[in-house]
């Protein structure tokens, strides 16, 4: 296959490995780098109708009613906070969250006078969204989103064009439906990342076979460029992502949406139990996650941008 970005087929491999998270798969899968751009993807990438078979359905999380569960939600609604501030500086109206999961984030973002809506690919995710958290979801593809065209202040996608073979089109697809002056919030994860530099084929933003296309912070800004963006701001820091997705390089056994896929909890206690340890974990990654973040090397990078003029 050709490169995304510059359209080059020569690529020099890195890594062989297979679903190392959650165990959808034993097939092995090669992760290659262009030769001529160095951008990072599967090659070959599994086709479009089978990609399915690597998305369990617990994939997006929502916490079950119990002790653990209600502890999940408070750590889910902290982890996300600085998610929403980013978003709320674009001081938007009316935002579509794309890959919206069970809504939590666009509960946690709406203010008085807000519109939001939510577009997913799950119907589990979308009953959750508007069941639980009251978030209107729309079931398909971005590129067919019932929305009209220029009638978005704020696009968000967090974590989803690592997972789609043709990224440029989604960033095309959402500039039409944001209306003049109106934001992009893109958030990825960034392998040019001291994490990826430590831990290699054990990083968990590699996410063999989930993540086709693996871009650093240099791709990102071309890819947005050249499909009419300008970049507004970037931020290498995530509280919900860089120490957990450290902790979860580590100890994928147990991160808690696998251990939950792959049945690893034997009960409550030990579900809390496992829960507890993979929060210290992850408390141990903060420091490091930070420092890198601090160097502009951190395991993920947000983009605000805007289309150009």
């Amino acid at each position: 296959m050709t490169c995304i970005l510059c359209g080059t087929s020569e690529a020099r491999p890195l890594h062989r490995g297979t679903d190392r998270l959650y165990a959808t798969t034993a097939e092995q899968f090669s992760v290659v780098c262009c030769n001529a751009c160095g951008l990072v993807r599967m090659d070959p990438q599994p086709p479009a109708g089978e990609l399915h078979r690597f998305y369990p359905k617990q994939y997006w999380f929502q916490p079950k009613p119990s002790l653990a569960g209600h502890l999940e939600e408070i750590y889910r609604k902290l982890m996300i906070r600085d998610h929403v501030a980013f978003a709320r500086a674009c001081q938007p109206a009316r935002v579509l969250d794309v890959g919206c999961g069970g809504g939590l984030f666009l509960r946690e973002l709406r203010t008085p006078g807000m519109k939001v809506y939510g577009l997913d690919v799950s119907v589990e995710a979308a009953s959750v969204a508007l069941r639980q958290n009251n978030v209107p979801v729309a079931i398909g593809d971005l590129r067919a989103a019932p929305y009209p065209q220029g009638s978005m202040d704020l696009i968000t996608m967090y974590h989803v064009l690592e997972h789609v073979p043709d990224p440029a089109s989604f960033l095309r697809a959402a500039r039409g439906l944001l209306r003049p002056g109106g934001s992009l919030i893109a958030q990825v994860p960034n392998i040019d990342c001291l994490q990826y530099e430590w831990l290699g084929a054990k990083w968990s933003g590699l996410d063999i076979p989930r993540h086709l296309h693996c871009f650093k912070t240099f791709d990102m800004k071309r890819m947005l460029e050249s499909s009419g963006y300008e970049i507004v701001r970037i931020k290498h820091f995530s509280w919900r992502d860089n120490p957990a997705g450290l902790a979860t390089s580590l100890m994928p056994e147990l991160e808690p949406v696998a251990r939950t896929v792959r049945k690893l909890d034997s009960g409550p206690v030990a579900k809390l139990c496992k829960d507890l340890l993979y929060l210290g974990l992850v408390v141990l990654s903060l420091p490091f996650a930070a420092l890198e973040a601090a160097l502009g090397k951190g395991s993920s990078v947000m983009i605000e941008a805007k289309p150009s003029r």
